[in-house]
């Protein structure tokens, strides 16, 4: 939403209050001001679920009214950073991951968060609290295939990206740092996610043998689902929705190592309406918020509260064992080499 339309709502609001004083009416605006907040999410489920499980439940109730800016989180950073000088952004709150969110605190975008402000920031997860931002959910990349079609199990990603399995492998293109990482650990044996070159001839070697790329998330789901293929990588998460629709899928969490996936919501430095940006936070860490997605997108907790029925944490969670293996990225290098490694991506492995 653009500054142009701050200001016409701001003059449509003056308008309103046509006959009344100056100072009256800069109080109805400030107030109008104080109950709105504009976030940046991505589209989809995600943007369905946070408008049932946190906005109607515990933001409208108060009078907040939230408006979505539906977007991939590369255009949004790319806006956020254009708006950068303005005293007034478009957007109050911004989705990113975790790589994305490291990417603008580098840029002085970001709010520095006073937990002070999120009461429910008690019971967050110390691992899920950055200096720019809170972690909403988390899952994990892991292998997912269908247990009709791939035989026996694979235990790890190298299994997994293995040249045989022809074109029955996929990856996804909009995933393209993620698969990278995998297959470092893959060449590397869990040493390094960001073995760049290791990570090159192993992806290389599974193309000529007939890998497909996909690009979107929905597109893999589809080709899984009319099984032309079997096998990839994807996030836990999303193994357990398509579970939900009737997809036959399974995952592994890898022998070199589980590299996580945290979604981070950040406030920016020039809001309008940071106090409302705060209570956005608040409610997302609400105990029944967080219980409502682990059930709906399959995503984990962070707050150590929440109560996940034992049936679906065995297929959401991760086991003691597999915990210790949970890697967090090399943010400074994501930040650093994207453009290098989506240009190689391009031009070298989507040929």
């Amino acid at each position: 939403m653009s500054h142009t339309f701050h200001h016409q709502f701001n003059r449509r609001q003056i308008l309103q209050y046509g006959a009344t004083s100056a100072t009256a009416l800069w109080l109805g605006s400030a107030l109008a001001q104080q109950q709105r907040v504009l976030i940046g999410t991505w589209g989809g489920d995600y943007a369905k679920l946070l408008t049932k499980n946190v906005e109607d439940p515990f933001l409208k109730s108060k009078g907040i009214e939230v408006v979505q800016d539906q977007a991939g989180d590369g255009p949004r950073r790319a806006k956020m950073f254009a708006e950068k000088r303005l005293p007034r952004g478009s957007a109050d709150i911004q989705a990113f991951t975790a790589a994305g969110m490291f990417e603008m605190s580098g840029v002085d975008v970001l709010e520095t968060i006073d937990y002070s402000k999120i009461p429910n920031a008690k019971n967050l997860m110390a691992s899920m609290k950055y200096p720019y931002g809170i972690g909403h959910i988390y899952s994990a990349k892991v292998v997912v295939y269908n247990p009709k079609m791939i035989k026996p199990v694979p235990a790890s990603f190298k299994e997994a990206l293995d040249p045989k399995w022809g074109n029955k492998l996929g990856f996804i293109d909009i995933q393209y740092q993620n698969v990278i990482m995998a297959a470092s650990l893959a060449a590397t044996g869990g040493a390094s996610m960001i073995d760049f070159e290791k990570a090159k001839d192993v992806l290389l070697a599974a193309k000529k043998g007939g890998a497909r790329i996909y690009p979107t998330n929905e597109a893999f789901a589809q080709a899984l689902k009319t099984e032309e293929i079997g096998i990839g990588i994807m996030w836990k998460a999303r193994a357990v929705m398509w579970q939900n629709a009737g997809i036959s899928v399974e995952s592994v969490a890898a022998s070199e190592g589980i590299p996580l996936y945290i979604s981070v919501f950040s406030i920016a430095k020039n809001a309008q309406n940071k106090e409302a940006a705060y209570a956005y936070m608040n409610a997302m860490l609400e105990k029944s918020a967080q219980e409502a997605f682990a059930v709906d997108m399959g995503y984990n907790p962070t707050v150590t509260h929440a109560v996940v029925a034992p049936d679906l944490q065995k297929r959401i969670g991760f086991t003691v064992e597999e915990q210790k293996r949970m890697k967090d990225l090399n943010y400074d290098f994501l930040a650093k080499n994207d453009a290098a490694i989506k240009e190689w991506w391009d031009k070298v492995f989507k040929a």
